[in-house]
């Protein structure tokens, strides 16, 4: 299961929609077959994995991070797969939350006399597919909140845009999280600030960019920023009130969606509703904390570098010596000087 829960995090991002699961065929102490849901979203594991093991799956056991789908889209169920296959056991971590499935894919395997185990580590699996299961359960993506802060606790300074506090270590694997992400949102303060591209730039990862969200309550981004200007390789959203007019028009022109929403929570679920599972957000101090108070925020990656901002600061929600309410440690490392902390919430009943 620890093999098939690494391979579901090789694809984590880029499977649209789906899940990225991974699925393992095992017998006779020999591993047979290896598959991940493929980029894009099909095909599933299952069934690479099923034709990668091929005669020999028969009587062979299965290790899948999540239960085997039952319903018949695109795909054929891969439960009636495993069925077919002549699969004798199945040792699922995680159900599937989906109605669609939700035991269905157990009972399936069940019925065939197929032995079911589940539950083996589900709380490794129920982290790496995190978005998903947000999504299924909340009907929003999972946000994870990003910070870069100073020494003095600062994420920058008035006036001055753009200001490195960490090294291209840990800028390296930001960019890492990006290409995790199904797609990243700043606030427009940010955005017209810094003209950041929001994009990944990692060498053979470029396409694996993430859908850019930009807060711009009255339409303000600017039409010669990057993020306009490069609207049409890679999509960006700019969430808007009702009223907005500011440069609306000329940015729609240029590609730009505009995207009218009343606040956070209903933006959140508009893009839940579109299949995206996984949030990044990376820039504003307001808006960091607009979705701290709002209970919006599931995981944070905090990183503190080692130079102090100083005077005309601008202060973190977060810094390495406080954590909200709500959070617990999850892991803690270094890139280069840099020090980061992944921080994840608490179920509500764990902390009342």
């Amino acid at each position: 299961m620890r093999e098939a829960i690494a391979l579901s995090l090789s694809h984590v991002g880029q499977t649209g929609s789906n899940p990225s699961v991974g699925c393992v065929i095992v017998k006779d102490g020999r591993v047979l077959g290896r598959g991940v849901t493929a980029k894009g979203g099909r095909p599933h594991a299952e069934p690479q994995a099923l034709a990668e093991a091929g005669d020999g799956a028969k009587g062979a056991t299965a290790y899948v991070t999540l239960e085997p789908c039952s319903h018949h889209g695109k795909t054929p169920p891969c439960a009636n797969a495993m069925v077919a296959a002549g699969i004798a056991r199945v040792v699922v971590a995680v159900a599937d939350p989906d109605p669609r499935v939700s035991g269905q894919g157990l009972k399936i395997l069940a019925d065939a006399d197929i032995e079911v185990t589940i539950g083996i580590l589900q709380k490794e699996a129920r982290r790496a597919m995190g978005g998903y299961l947000t999504r299924q359960t909340k009907g929003r993506p999972q946000v994870t909140l990003k910070l870069a802060v100073s020494a003095d606790g600062m994420l920058g300074k008035l006036g001055e845009g753009q200001v490195a506090i960490t090294g291209p270590e840990a800028r390296t694997e930001v960019h890492r999280l990006r290409a995790a992400s199904d797609a990243i949102m700043v606030g427009i303060g940010t955005a017209n600030a810094d003209d950041p591209e929001l994009t990944v730039r990692l060498p053979g990862q470029e396409n694996a960019s993430p859908l850019r969200i930009v807060l711009d309550r009255r339409a303000e981004l600017s039409t010669g920023s990057k993020l306009a200007k490069t609207a049409r390789d890679v999509p960006v959203i700019l969430a808007v009130a009702p009223s907005a007019t500011g440069h609306r028009n000329e940015l729609e022109t240029m590609g730009v969606e505009i995207l009218e929403t009343t606040g956070l929570e209903p933006l959140l679920q508009t893009l839940g509703a579109r299949g995206i599972s996984s949030l990044m957000v990376e820039g504003g101090a307001r808006v960091a904390a607009d979705l701290l108070a709002q209970g919006l925020v599931d995981r944070i990656h905090l990183y503190t570098g080692e130079a102090a901002i100083g005077e005309g600061g601008i202060a973190s929600p977060i810094t390495r010596d406080y954590r909200p309410a709500g959070f617990i440690l999850l892991q803690e490392d270094t890139f280069g000087r840099d020090h980061r902390q992944i921080l994840e919430r608490l179920p509500v009943s764990a902390w009342l």
